[in-house]
């Protein structure tokens, strides 16, 4: 049985030479920056979801302090109905 005895030092030694720094002249240009540009749009789409997220916590707390004072009442006929259009209904 022949075991291969390779030299760690030659795998060192080409990695080493791989991650030596070329020479100036030859180095590649720097490249520009990513730059990342909103159309108006999408601005007023984002204003428009801001406005609507504030509407929706303001019905959120509403339900909270409800449901913190005992005067949450669920309407078991309308859950009922929206499970039964949910599965049977599509």
């Amino acid at each position: 049985m022949n075991i291969d005895k390779t030299n760690g030092s030659s795998f060192i030694q080409s990695y080493q030479k791989q991650m030596q720094v070329s020479p100036a002249g030859k180095t590649r240009s720097i490249q520009k920056e990513d730059q990342l540009q909103i159309s108006p749009q999408a601005k007023e789409m984002f204003k428009k979801n801001i406005e609507i997220d504030v509407d929706r916590q303001e019905k959120i707390n509403a339900l909270k302090a409800q449901v913190q004072s005992g005067e949450y009442q669920v309407n078991s006929e309308k859950v009922a109905d929206s499970f039964y259009q949910f599965w049977f209904d599509k």
